[in-house]
C-alpha cells in the first residue's frame, strides 16, 4: 500500500498542513504502508525544507529512510520497513 498527500492546496495554512502531515504518516503507521509519497511541490524550496523537518522532528524512528525524487524536485518519498 502506497499513500499519498498533495500539499498544493494547504500550502499557506500552517496548521492543516501539520495536521495533513500527523494524519498520512499515523495511517502510514496504523496500516503498516509501504510508503508515503509526499508533494510539497518545487516552487523556493520552503515548503520542502519544513516538511523534511518535520518529519525528522515528529516521525524519526518510525521511517526506513527518506528519498527526494531526483528527477522531480516537488516529491519526497518516505520509506518503512516492516519486520
Amino acid at each position: 500500500m502506497r499513500l499519498k498527500l498533495d500539499l498544493h492546496a494547504i500550502f499557506s495554512n500552517a496548521r492543516a498542513l501539520d495536521s495533513e502531515l500527523h494524519r498520512v504518516m499515523d495511517e502510514a503507521i496504523a496500516k503498516h504502508a509501504e510508503s508515503v509519497e509526499i508533494i510539497p511541490g518545487k516552487g523556493s524550496g520552503q515548503l520542502k525544507k519544513s516538511v523534511l523537518r518535520f518529519l525528522e522532528k515528529n516521525y524519526k524512528g518510525t521511517y526506513s529512510r527518506i528519498e527526494k525524487d531526483d528527477k522531480n524536485f516537488g516529491r519526497i518519498f518516505v520509506h518503512f520497513r516492516w519486520k
